[in-house]
């Protein structure tokens, strides 16, 4: 890298902003054949090197299927699976044939999954075999759905192995499609407190904001073991744990498997993971767990993002991992842009509670709460990001939802709203302090309370439901319900288990409220709204 960071900038933006891009070469065939791009882990510890020769191949071999299925580029394809070789050579696949992604989290339950489908006019959809049943569950998926769907492993669906075996790599419609820089690859769903969710559409330029992060917030090198353990199915683990390290030639480890520390502990000490990074939650579990960390770690890099990051975990990293996890900050619309940068022209020492400064090729700042002229150093105010002066910036707005987008923005034009409040240090470090939007986030994941109380709602004995984020050593924030029962109805434990039931199996098994209050009525301004700062008070 450039002694000048902005230098750097200009290569990468050079590379992936131009008027014709060529997503497939980017990410896979610019690469030696005989690289190793992705290295899948199953839970036994057996590995699969997947070599950028073979994704090339098969991923071609994919474009050329999802052609005769009659997708064209710009439609959309959805997958719902977990992290596994055909995972990565889907993606490639997708957007070989000049198509856009839609990732879907393996958690969610079929109306989630159903909405997304819609919203997005997906063509096509990816499953596992264990997630099939989302999509053909006829009380939950409108008749005569009009995507089609491809099985991964079983389940009586077109197969994926199949399709692949079928296809002919070589044919005109296997040819990667260029696109324009400012074309979707991705479309990802973000969440809020009002409404549905809307869509973020990712177009290809991106990608030269996630391989900055790549470089400067995580130091990501060639000769290391680069482990991200975020889900792709969100925007960190899509983003930099498969993007990312694809467009940089950077060999990283997807794991096969669930979560628990002690094969954590295993894929670090067998694989010789050196660079790290995870949700705080992961760090947390990791201390909880009675499992000791193996004595020969060999990490050098350490990261979090996803949600604050609490000193405990600082601490707790530094001993037992010989290295203390760095915080960063940033959001779907944007990937990361304030970082604790690990790069040697970067790095400085981190102040406590930092999330970190503005990376290079973004420009934030700290906006008054009554006007938007700049808070004072310390002062809190709304975390905002300069369109003008971020090279970097991606983000063009929703898809059909101008009146959500414009609320993104000051009146001007120039500062992009976060929705999160925070300060900003003399010297340029900022501090997190809550969002604006009442957004949760558990174990790194972001969860719209406005999902889970449309759920709760469904219930014949629920009159009014809300739902706020509590503090939790463990995941950073869990899920409470504050329900206002209908007349002659009584809340008891056994109401409490069928809500939570409710939600697991209508929006997302994560997202289920840990504790359910039953309150007379719920607070509201004037207006109606719903005051969920009096509840996370304890107010209800």
């Amino acid at each position: 890298m450039p002694t000048d960071p902005q230098s750097r900038v200009r290569e990468l933006l050079a590379r992936y902003a131009t008027p014709d891009v060529c997503v497939a070469e980017l990410l896979c065939d610019g690469h030696p054949d005989d690289a190793v791009a992705v290295t899948i882990v199953e839970s036994d510890l057996s590995a699969t090197d997947l070599t950028y020769g073979r994704l090339r191949e098969e991923s071609a071999r994919f474009a050329a299927a999802l052609a005769d299925l009659g997708v064209e580029p710009g439609d959309r394809v959805a997958t719902l699976m977990g992290k596994s070789a055909e995972l990565v050579v889907a993606l490639l696949g997708i957007w070989r044939r000049g198509a856009v992604h839609v990732p879907l989290f393996t958690a969610f339950a079929p109306p989630a999954i159903s909405f997304r489908l819609s919203a997005s006019q997906t063509k096509v959809v990816i499953a596992d075999a264990d997630q099939l049943s989302k999509l053909t569950a006829a009380q939950e998926a409108p008749q005569l759905s009009p995507w089609h769907v491809i099985g991964v492993g079983g389940g009586g669906h077109a197969q994926f192995a199949d399709l692949l075996a079928a296809a002919d790599p070589s044919a005109e419609s296997a040819t990667a499609v260029r696109v324009s820089a400012d074309a979707p690859i991705v479309q990802l769903f973000t969440s809020g407190t009002t409404g549905t969710p809307k869509g973020v559409p990712i177009p290809a330029k991106a990608i030269a904001s996630f391989h900055a992060y790549l470089e400067f917030g995580l130091d990501v090198r060639a000769d290391d073991v680069f482990w991200n353990a975020a889900d792709p199915g969100w925007a960190y683990g899509l983003y930099y744990a498969i993007i990312a390290p694809l467009a940089a030639g950077a060999r990283t480890i997807l794991l096969h498997a669930g979560f628990s520390a002690p094969l954590t502990w295993k894929v670090m000490q067998k694989f010789g993971v050196t660079n790290f990074a995870a949700a705080p939650t992961v760090y947390r579990s990791l201390a909880a767990d009675s499992t000791p960390p193996p004595a020969d770690l060999r990490l050098r890099r350490a990261s979090s993002a996803g949600e604050p990051l609490t000193p405990d975990v600082v601490s707790w990293s530094e001993a037992n991992l010989g290295v203390a996890v760095r915080d960063h900050y940033g959001q779907t619309e944007h990937g990361m842009f304030i970082v604790n940068a690990w790069h040697d022209d970067l790095r400085v020492t981190v102040p406590p509670g930092s999330m970190g400064k503005s990376l290079p090729g973004w420009s934030c700042a700290v906006l008054s709460d009554d006007n938007d002229e700049l808070a004072k150093p310390g002062e809190l105010g709304r975390v905002a990001i300069d369109t003008t002066a971020s090279p970097l910036l991606w983000f063009s707005g929703y898809v059909d939802a101008p009146e959500k987008t414009a609320s993104r923005y000051t009146e001007d034009g120039r500062w992009y709203l976060t929705g999160d409040a925070g300060s900003v240090s003399e010297d340029g470090f900022y501090f997190f302090s809550a969002r604006d939007d009442d957004v949760i986030i558990m174990a790194g994941y972001r969860i719209g309370p406005f999902d889970v109380e449309s759920v709760l709602v469904m219930h014949d004995a629920v009159a009014e439901a809300a739902v706020v984020g509590m503090p939790d050593r463990l995941r950073g924030e869990v899920l409470e319900a504050f329900v206002v029962l209908r007349e002659g109805v009584s809340g008891d434990d056994a109401l409490t288990a069928e809500l939570q039931k409710l939600v697991k199996e209508k929006f997302a098994a994560h997202a289920y409220p840990r504790q359910v209050h039953f309150v007379e009525a719920l607070p509201k301004t004037p207006s109606g709204k719903v005051q969920r700062f009096l509840l996370r008070q304890g107010k209800g």
